[in-house]
């Protein structure tokens, strides 16, 4: 069978070309894709005034929120170590009153106080689960991500509809959880950064960006590999996050194709938000002690 023939950029011969001018048809690489209305065009269309390129007008170049959002984690696991009464421990891993108050467990079946979790009404666990993080390299390697990720998101959606979406894939996540694994303790804002990842897939096949040559695809494979391969990790949050950013991110952008309004991506991304969080309390008042099972 013939391998077909590489397409190269019309501007740049020793490139690859990731898609084509919507204006003209030309085929053009990454650095010169033009944002505009539908897809991208090149530079020559763009400079001719072919269509004004249109941008978002609230993705401001300050991404304030994903510094907000990586402020907040800070901020709480710095409450984590002085809390604790053992700063050393927390920064290599181990837990704190912290992480019993507020971090992600849908039921405490075996403990020797009292129960507490989410199936005890303690819903707040959903979302201050994913802003506490079991030591330092935990911490640091999901605010590394979020940075990198975040900003360009938060750039190419607006802050309005970038803290909906987090939220949204944070949710999912507790959601995951709830459903896999709900009598453990997990925190991190793994899930919520899947859910990025997911959302970041939709948005790149949406304008006609080449997942492999973006490498982002290699991203998401190599983050699932680790998850299913590394002891310790939160599969179903994982997972669940990658699911509900894919979801959230679609939505928000058949809302744009249709009827383009920031009120109703938000609202989209608010309502599958919401399903998320009434999931994730009947998942975890599903939970039944197997012990209890076996025996009845």
């Amino acid at each position: 069978m013939d391998t077909p023939p590489v397409v190269t950029c019309y501007r740049h011969a020793d490139r690859r070309a990731g898609v084509s001018c919507q204006r003209c048809g030309r085929p053009i690489c990454p650095d010169c894709m033009i944002p505009a209305s539908v897809g991208f065009h090149c530079p020559a269309c763009t400079s001719a005034g072919a269509q004004r390129v249109v941008r978002n007008p609230l993705a401001a170049s300050d991404p304030i929120a994903t510094k907000i959002l990586i402020g907040l984690n800070v901020v709480a696991f710095i409450a984590l170590v002085v809390s604790s009464g053992a700063p050393q421990q927390v920064l290599q891993g181990s837990g704190g009153p912290l992480v019993e108050d507020f971090g992600l467990i849908g039921h405490a079946p075996y403990r020797l106080s009292y129960p507490f979790g989410v199936a005890d009404g303690e819903w707040w666990r959903l979302i201050t689960g994913g802003f506490l993080h079991g030591g330092l390299l935990h911490i640091g390697f999901n605010m590394v991500v979020l940075w990198l990720l975040g900003t360009q998101i938060e750039r190419a959606l607006g802050w309005q509809r970038y803290v909906v979406l987090y939220l949204a894939s944070l949710l999912a996540g507790s959601f995951g959880v709830m459903l896999l694994s709900p009598v453990g303790m997990t925190v991190g804002a793994s899930g919520a950064i899947f859910g990025l990842m997911g959302a970041a897939v939709v948005l790149q096949r949406a304008a006609g960006v080449s997942l492999r040559s973006s490498g982002l695809i290699t991203l998401v494979v190599v983050n699932l590999l680790i998850t299913f391969a590394v002891p310790g990790i939160s599969i179903g949050g994982h997972i669940g996050g990658l699911i509900g950013g894919m979801a959230t991110g679609a939505a928000m952008v058949a809302v744009d194709r249709r009827a383009p309004s920031m009120a109703a991506a938000v609202g989209i991304g608010l309502g599958l938000s919401a399903l998320f969080f009434v999931g994730s309390l009947w998942a975890a008042a599903q939970w039944q002690d197997p012990l209890l099972t076996l025996f009845n």
